[in-house]
């Protein structure tokens, strides 16, 4: 009995050797003497559930995991398996989809699990599903997901009520897990976008048991199963991130069909992530960010508008970044920038026809042209419709132009009654009241010379602009409480479709994801059908549609299209800018051409 015991407690023995063996390579496929330093304006949350902006996005997607991920060597619309087995098993018309996770995947360590190894299952999507439901989140649930999955309406409703929890126990039947690694999402009708939300950051991975224990911590608390972990987070400082010892195998993939065949076989068999530690250093303007770059302090950096300015003359690069081995790559980017109208303030908005007159007028009135030219150094387009190129709802047929036509917009403001009685060179509203519109704006360089720009063009058609210039934080929160009448937004469409961009303006969303507050009943039916349409004329078709909707009632001025550039270093390898994806665990730097090349630049 006694060698029974032996045995069995060196075959134990010899399991935990094996599991931390695993483990063990794992970690050492990324190096950890290789660091990426990148730099990012300051992020906000860490929690996928409670993330609120694009730079909070990467860093929390280095963290978490969701089933699918869009594909990296391409034009990122084709989804494919994260953690999950296979793609969904889709029957029942659409509505019933079927879902496998791989075994295997751990969360890294955390003291909500004891000191135990805690598995990826199923029920931690379906749980972090139903926080994408909470309505009493930062995000403020999501309406359309709320009709979208069997029974999640009434539990959802129940926490709406004053003091109402949501009640992550209670059954919902369009989230069933019938076994440990199997996820069944049931749909009241068939929608197409499901697949790409199922990639998003919203539906990655967290554990209930690190949620509960962090309370209201959550948001700087990441802990998931991704490449990377949290290792240091000081707000306006710095943001570390290290490579997660449990991650599992994976390797750069292999796709024959990307144009990108040189990073493929520079890449070609090796583990991800390669990077062992990944420093953030929080930089808010350019010019310093620049600077770092020029010194080698940075690897990478992402630069638009008149940054471009500053690294390109006429048209090349700089001699010493020339010199030095810097690539740049210039790519469109799927990404719009506006100005919305607050729809229930007293000025500048309403559905009267001469309040959508005066939104127009002042649409008009704006010269987005100069503003391309002198603000973005000719790196954007004039946006000509909602959804920008690159995604499967823009229309390529319309020309890219702007709306500006100051005569048109003085005529427009004459013919209902905005006119200047006094004598001062500024109109009155129609019934005589004086009329200043308030734009909210940033104390930065970019958004004075952007006031400035403003200031000139509603002087030249008699309209008093007054600006409110307050921190973003101030401002996002003034436009949660309905207390801002304008700002100035971007928004990065996250997913292939577009869905997210239209959504703003879809009149079933809370402020904080349609800020204007727009409602309209034939926006929001054909926003409904675009969900229930697949890519292709009737969906392009269906986004036209709305885009004309929003144009009419003017709930926001469309802006530009974006224009990306990204300065690299020779040492940088495996970087391509996947409009949808996110790169920093497929990336590769080389300490020894880094530390050569620096060496030799600063004899």
């Amino acid at each position: 009995m006694r060698g029974t015991a032996r045995f069995a407690c060196r075959f134990v023995v010899l399991l935990l050797a094996f599991a931390l063996g695993v483990h063990a390579a794992a970690a050492r496929s990324a190096d950890m003497h290789k660091v990426l330093r990148i730099a990012s304006p300051d992020i906000t949350s860490l929690d996928p559930q409670q993330g609120t902006d694009l730079y909070s996005t990467r860093v929390a997607s280095a963290i978490f995991e969701a089933l699918y991920e869009f594909e990296y060597l391409s034009n990122g619309s084709k989804v494919v398996p994260d953690t999950a087995e296979a793609l969904p098993v889709i029957t029942d018309d659409g509505r019933t989809w079927t879902i496998r996770v791989k075994k295997g995947i751990y969360f890294t360590d955390d003291r909500a699990f004891k000191g135990k190894p805690r598995e990826l299952v199923a029920a931690d999507y379906a749980y972090s599903i139903k926080r994408v439901l909470d309505p009493n989140l930062r995000s403020g649930g999501d309406v359309a997901l709320t009709d979208l999955f069997v029974g999640a309406r009434p539990i959802v409703d129940a926490a709406r009520k004053p003091g109402g929890r949501f009640d992550y126990d209670a059954p919902i039947a369009g989230l069933a897990t019938p076994d440990r690694y199997t996820l069944v999402i049931r749909l009241t009708h068939a929608d197409y976008t499901l697949l790409e939300r199922l990639a998003g950051l919203n539906f990655m991975a967290v554990a209930r048991e690190v949620v509960e224990a962090a309370g209201a911590d959550v948001m700087r608390h990441p802990v998931g199963t991704g490449p990377y972990r949290l290792v240091e987070w000081r707000p306006a400082s710095r943001v570390v991130l290290e490579a997660n010892p449990k991650y599992r195998k994976v390797t750069f993939p292999e796709n024959a069909d990307a144009p990108q065949q040189k990073l493929v076989r520079a890449m070609r068999g090796k583990t991800l992530p390669q990077v062992g530690r990944i420093e953030i250093s929080i930089i808010e303007e350019s010019q310093p960010m620049i600077l770092a770059f020029g010194q080698g302090d940075l690897d990478y950096i992402s630069l638009g508008g008149d940054d471009m300015k500053r690294v390109m003359d006429n048209g090349k690069l700089k001699p010493e970044l020339a010199r030095a081995g810097v690539r740049h790559l210039r790519f469109g980017s799927p990404t719009l920038t506006f100005t919305y109208f607050n729809m229930d303030d007293p000025i500048v908005g309403g559905y009267s026809k001469p309040q959508i007159a005066l939104r127009r007028a002042i649409g008009m009135g704006f010269d987005v042209d100069e503003l391309i030219r002198v603000l973005f150094a000719g790196n954007a387009l004039p946006a000509n419709q909602l959804l920008p190129p690159g995604v499967s709802g823009h229309d390529p047929s319309l020309p890219p132009r702007s709306l500006y036509d100051p005569v048109a917009a003085r005529a427009l403001l004459d013919r209902f009654g905005f006119k200047d009685r006094d004598g001062d060179g500024y109109r009155e509203t129609p019934d005589g009241k004086p009329l200043t519109v308030v734009r909210g704006t940033l104390p930065e360089s970019w958004y004075r010379e952007s006031d400035l720009l403003w200031k000139k063009n509603m002087d030249a058609i008699g309209i008093r602009m007054k600006v409110q210039q307050q921190t973003f934080a101030e401002l996002i929160n003034m436009s949660l409480a309905g207390k801002l009448p304008m700002f100035n937004l971007g928004y990065r469409s996250l997913e292939p479709s577009g869905y997210q961009i239209l959504q703003t303006l879809w009149g079933k969303e809370t402020r904080d994801t349609n800020p204007s507050q727009f409602r309209n009943a034939d926006y929001d039916a054909a926003y409904e059908q675009f969900l229930r349409t697949p890519a292709g004329p009737e969906r392009v078709r269906l986004a036209r549609k709305m885009s004309d909707i929003s144009q009419a009632y003017m709930p926001m001025i469309l802006h530009t299209y974006g224009i990306g550039n990204v300065l690299e270093h020779p040492w940088v390898g495996g970087y391509w800018p996947s409009p949808f994806g996110f790169a920093w665990k497929y990336l590769d730097v080389d300490t020894g051409m880094r530390d050569r090349m620096l060496r030799e630049a600063r004899k």
